[in-house]
């Protein structure tokens, strides 16, 4: 059974397929060739509410890296094609509530 990774964030890039990269605060025990459900909400669903699965996708790599060294190419694979590097790590620290200097987990990842 595959495990659920939310994309509550970014499930128009996930349902448009543009998202092909991701940055988590967690996830260290991905490898390549793991297999998820990309998942539109895993957690804090209220009563009645199930977990909607938007796709499955295939881990391709995973690396620490500090969050301020990503590059205007991954804002594009993150699916923010429009963002500037500075801008998207405003969005991700506002939201994880972490540092510029925060080793994040870079998973990348293709659609199957």
């Amino acid at each position: 059974m595959s495990r659920n990774m939310s994309f509550m964030l970014t499930t128009r890039q996930i349902k448009n397929r543009s998202k092909t990269v991701t940055r988590r605060l967690g996830w260290w025990f991905l490898k390549s060739g793991d297999v998820l459900n990309a998942c539109e909400k895993c957690q804090g669903l209220k009563k009645g509410e199930k977990i909607k699965k938007l796709c499955r996708i295939k881990i391709i790599s995973c690396r620490k890296i500090p969050l301020h060294k990503i590059s205007h190419a991954d804002c594009f694979r993150e699916g923010f094609p429009d963002m500037y590097p500075s801008e998207f790590i405003r969005m991700f620290r506002k939201e994880m509530k972490c540092s510029m200097d925060t080793e994040v987990n870079r998973i990348e990842f293709e659609y199957i």
